[in-house]
């Protein structure tokens, strides 16, 4: 017996329009990179680095070579290898990540980054497929860690088509990160939790926006670039961020619409994404001298 699944949402009908192939969901997924969000703290931004790597002897439980579907990093620091099924995601599928993750030293070639490749990296696996066996679900969803430090995320992710045509996609995450290597310290400011980069974001908009006629170089004096560390700056005009962006092959700063601040001359600026523990607490003193509250909140 053949079973259909329906869903309806606002009174259209939803019909299964599944992926036919492994690179239909790669493609939607390279095209739709919030998908692939996992929080709204250390995973709530992604850049795909690169899609389809061929690992020579990856998969050495199997003595045999293996294929990294996407290889992405998390709000510039963290490198995620991202494993796609079409169906359920199983135990298999989770040993052939560990595998894969047993390589990642391996991957650093893929990646042209002197600064991050100086120092120690944090990784992360996530499996994304239609469905979850449920042993596996309660796993990640209890906080599943390889090498008792690199977290694993699953997602489950369904297309459907309605009857006007339009096509919708219904994501569930399941991810819970015990790790120690990563941060949990999030900001309260104006009744808002923040991570790192947002707050910074947060914190420039909030200031533009009580200081309507404000011009770039005055930004500059209150937030000056010595506060993030590098060349970077605590923000760039959006020009000088898309440029970086050509010339690196990543983004650095904050450039979607709603993201971009507009200054009183039409000026657009895009503030920066690389804040960490080494240079946040130097502009959170300077925005509370500027007489913003900020309230770093630990969380588990």
């Amino acid at each position: 017996m053949q079973l259909l699944k329906h869903l309806t949402a606002n009174n259209i009908k939803l019909n299964p329009y599944s992926f036919i192939r492994e690179l239909s969901m790669e493609a939607y997924l390279i095209e739709n990179e919030s998908v692939l969000l996992l929080d709204n703290d250390n995973f709530s931004d992604i850049e795909i680095i690169d899609v389809e790597l061929t690992l020579k002897d990856g998969r050495r439980s199997k003595n045999t070579d293996g294929r990294i579907d996407i290889l992405a990093l998390y709000n510039q620091e963290t490198y995620a290898i991202i494993e796609l099924k079409l169906g359920e995601l199983t135990k298999i599928h989770l040993e052939q990540l560990e595998d894969y993750l047993q390589q990642k030293e391996r991957l650093l070639k893929y990646i042209e980054n002197e600064e991050i490749n100086k120092k120690e990296n944090k990784w992360i696996g996530v499996l994304v497929g239609s469905s979850i066996d449920p042993l596996l679900e309660k796993q990640i969803k209890e906080g599943y860690l390889v090498h008792d430090s690199i977290p694993v995320a699953a997602l489950t992710v369904n297309r459907y088509r309605g009857e006007d045509n339009q096509i919708y996609v219904l994501t569930e995450t399941y991810f819970k990160n015990i790790s120690r290597n990563y941060d949990r310290t999030k900001y309260k400011f104006k009744d808002n939790l923040y991570g790192k980069g947002r707050l910074v974001l947060a914190v420039v908009k909030d200031y533009v926006e009580n200081h309507p006629n404000i011009q770039y170089s005055e930004l500059k004096t209150a937030f000056p670039d010595y506060l993030q560390g590098s060349k970077y700056g605590v923000f760039l005009t959006l020009e000088e961020a898309k440029k970086i962006q050509e010339e690196k092959g990543k983004k650095r700063h904050f450039i979607k619409n709603e993201e971009v601040i507009n200054l009183a001359n039409n000026l657009k600026i895009a503030v920066c994404t690389e804040w960490g523990i080494g240079n946040i607490n130097s502009f959170i003193q300077k925005a509370q001298s500027l007489g913003f509250k900020i309230q770093p909140t630990s969380t588990t």
